[in-house]
């Protein structure tokens, strides 16, 4: 039987995609000139409380030091005998933690029902852990980041298609405004079940950023969008930095909440501000709303376009009101892409996957958590950088297969390295650098791989099955009690088989995003496609 690779595609035409209005439009705007220097804030501020929303269960639910409250004059006189200590104040000192049947001990003591216990005293009374009293059921602690990433799978499939459907300004300030409101609440709520589900609300229907990051891929040419991805991945980072930050400032959970989530009540103002992605509104059929932005944004840049290229800016066919499901059906009946949306939930899996446990797992290291925080989430930094030069040196799929791939060897190697704590925060530094590259690059990789009319929908799928990644990193402590290295193994095993998925990947570095399925197709190959009339279903942008 032969084998198919996912690269194959049939040969067409030799005209180039480049031709397209639109995209000769998008190149005249300079990524520093003054309409991006407008609008690409606002995605920012988007991104900038996406990273605070996503994590701040790090800090709001952090483990917090508690023992056992128990009469000590009535230990057992066979417990003293057993741990050898003489006066049961002693014995109350030296194993603070011990549950209701010995096991859940700081120093992992078991002694089967030694003590019966029922409440415990916290370190800090203040805590999450302590006002929800969750003494002994760390699996409570580590539910809240779980509980919000199953919120977000679900949210990404609730979300993409009315992205696609309503539009990316609108699904933004929706979510933004909800996210908001549900991080207040939960900073109000003295109910753990309450909390919960209002993280799981948060998570459903409080994320910005898939919308976001769509809105601005489409708003750039395929030159700029190398530029994009690094700005997104940077803001997050300082968001990072700012979320640490105020965790040491504002140590009490209620408080801090407050303080990260009211600033996303500015997305009230983004109606008046937020321009609706240009190529979306072509898809939709909305020429003119389309042609008055191309306008608004040359006078912005004082950019002389002609109108006969502006009217050449248009739609064949009409599917405003063409169903989602029938737009899916359509996309994925194409064996090539099934095969590339199947790859791509391998490498989202493993991406959020890295992600996540490397943010969780840096407040376990040796050293201050807040610092320890805040270096991995500087590690974005100097990756964005990174990432700008290795996507226009060298594509795209060259640096997945190596940042997945140098993901894995520095983690697996870092696990050994327990007694070292320089050599084990470098590595786990430089780790968490090349998982941020591999995650910016998967995110912009999976937008140049469908069509636009289901481009945020294929986008929702790959990153919703990806969220089993950050289901499953906010378990990833609770392995600390088995070996302390084993997070970063299995991060750096998962990473050395993503790599080798992508290697049958095609590169779309050198192409404009696809309008049509045939386009998609044919990405990766030297031929593109050109639409016959009435022989496509799809709404494109005219070809010159």
């Amino acid at each position: 039987m032969t084998s198919v690779s996912l690269e194959e595609s049939p040969l067409q035409t030799d005209v180039d995609q480049n031709d397209t209005a639109l995209e000769k439009i998008l190149s005249k705007f300079r990524p520093l000139g003054p309409f991006y220097i407008r609008f690409m804030p606002l995605l920012m501020f988007s991104s900038l409380t996406n990273s605070w929303f996503c994590m701040n269960y790090v800090f709001a639910a952090a483990n917090v030091d508690y023992r056992c409250k128990y009469n000590c004059e009535n230990v057992s006189e066979f417990i003293e005998t057993a741990l050898n200590i003489t006066t049961n104040a002693e014995r109350c000192l030296k194993y603070p933690l011990i549950d209701t049947n010995g096991t859940c001990s700081a120093d992992n003591f078991n002694v089967t029902n030694a003590i019966t216990c029922t409440e415990w005293v916290y370190k800090d009374p203040y805590s999450f852990v302590a006002e929800f009293n969750l003494g002994c059921q760390d699996w409570k602690r580590t539910l809240v980041g779980t509980a919000r990433s199953i919120g977000y799978m679900i949210g990404l499939l609730l979300l993409g298609p009315v992205s696609d459907k309503i539009g990316r300004k609108k699904l933004i300030i929706f979510t933004g405004i909800t996210g908001a409101v549900a991080g207040l609440v939960k900073s109000f709520t003295y109910s753990y079940w309450l909390y919960i589900a209002l993280e799981v609300t948060d998570g459903l229907l409080g994320d910005t950023y898939s919308p976001n990051y769509m809105l601005g891929v489409e708003m750039v040419s395929k030159q700029n969008r190398v530029y994009f991805a690094p700005l997104m991945i940077g803001t997050m980072a300082v968001g990072g930095i700012i979320l640490s930050a105020t965790a040491w400032l504002f140590p009490y959970w209620r408080y801090f909440l407050r303080i990260i989530y009211a600033p996303a009540l500015l997305y009230i103002l983004y109606p008046l501000f937020l321009d609706e992605s240009v190529r979306w509104l072509l898809i939709k059929g909305k020429k003119e709303d389309a042609k008055d932005i191309i306008r608004k944004a040359a006078k912005i840049n004082k950019t002389v376009i002609s109108e006969e290229l502006i009217t050449n800016v248009q739609c064949r066919k009409n599917v405003a009101n063409t169903n989602i499901l029938r737009l899916l059906k359509i996309t994925i009946s194409s064996k090539k892409l099934l095969l590339r949306f199947l790859a791509c939930c391998c490498m989202w899996i493993a991406a959020t996957f890295n992600k996540y446990s490397l943010l969780i797992n840096s407040v376990s290291l040796e050293g201050n958590k807040y610092v320890n925080y805040a270096l991995t989430a500087f590690a974005d930094l100097p990756a964005c950088i990174l990432l700008t030069f290795v996507l226009i040196r060298f594509q795209r799929k060259k640096p997945l297969i190596g940042s997945f791939l140098l993901t894995g060897m520095f983690c697996v190697v870092q696990s050994f390295m327990k007694g070292y704590p320089t050599t084990s925060i470098s590595l786990f530094f430089i780790g968490k650098l090349m998982s941020a590259i591999a995650y910016a690059t998967v995110y912009l990789y999976t937008t140049e791989l469908f069509p636009t009319y289901t481009r945020n929908t294929m986008h929702a799928l790959c990153s919703s099955v990806g969220r089993i990644g950050s289901i499953l990193a906010p378990q990833t402590p609770l392995l600390l009690r088995f070996w302390t290295g084993l997070p970063s193994v299995i991060v750096g095993g998962l990473s050395l088989i993503t790599g080798v998925i992508i290697m049958l990947m095609p590169d779309t570095a050198e192409d404009v995003l696809p309008d049509t399925v045939k386009e998609a197709e044919s990405l990766g190959t030297r031929t593109t496609y050109i639409p016959v009339k009435n022989n496509e279903e799809e709404c494109v942008t005219n070809l010159k």
